[in-house]
């Protein structure tokens, strides 16, 4: 008898980030082609127009198609945002695997600062983060998308712990959260420039709290249940 299939939270997330809207299908041909030119289009017009400015009827416009279709498939652009970053958790800043925690931190610091250094990527996410603030779904998939993001991201800090560069009990997620605070208060809050100096202090300071014990693995007693 074949071992059956364990499926693990990421997986989960994953298969939720990739499962089409209700009533939409896999892409085939032609779809795929509508597809993309559509989700272009939700770009370029979030870029140009914000949240506020972005509606079902210049995206169909942009893409070239019947405004019914965007409809049909997408309903809002909620819809059209939720769908457009699902793709981005495949692509945009790589992860890497040198064998040295701090390496690989690094780079994945100077990978986000050289994509929020391009100025359409920073203000996609920035509208992305405007149309959390009011619509839910934007929201759940927001925070979706940052979870498998940062899990992911976390591989290099749990090959670091492993190979005692890290404190056993460092919280590996939590390491990732504090290397990317930076940008979003610059991006968000203080509307500074990122470069790569920004993206390698980032790496520095969220290895330097790891190594004292500063981003431990927390018990929460008030979370268990009795």
């Amino acid at each position: 008898m074949a071992d059956a299939t364990v499926t693990t939270p990421l997986m989960q997330l994953e298969f939720s980030l990739d499962r089409p809207e209700p009533g939409t299908q896999r892409p085939r041909g032609r779809t795929e082609r509508v597809r993309s030119a559509v989700l272009a289009a939700t770009r370029d017009q979030l870029v140009a127009h914000g949240y506020a400015g972005l509606t079902v009827e210049r995206v169909a416009d942009a893409a070239g198609v019947a405004k019914s279709t965007v409809y049909r498939r997408w309903r809002d652009p909620a819809g059209l945002l939720a769908e457009q970053l699902r793709d981005q958790i495949r692509t945009d800043i790589p992860l890497a695997d040198s064998g040295s925690v701090d390496l690989d931190l690094q780079s994945l610091a100077v990978g986000i600062a050289r994509y929020y250094a391009v100025a359409a990527n920073r203000a996609f996410m920035m509208g992305l983060i405007a149309a959390a603030v009011t619509n839910p779904r934007v929201a759940q998939t927001l925070h979706e998308f940052f979870q498998v993001r940062n899990d992911q991201a976390a591989d290099a800090v749990r090959r670091g712990i492993e190979r005692g560069e890290l404190p056993a009990d460092t919280d590996a997620v939590e390491v990732i959260r504090a290397l990317g605070a930076p940008f979003y208060y610059r991006m968000l809050v203080t509307h500074e420039p990122i470069d790569e100096t920004v993206g390698r202090h980032a790496a520095t300071l969220a290895l330097a709290a790891a190594r004292a014990g500063a981003l431990r693995i927390l018990d929460h007693p008030s979370a268990a249940t009795p």
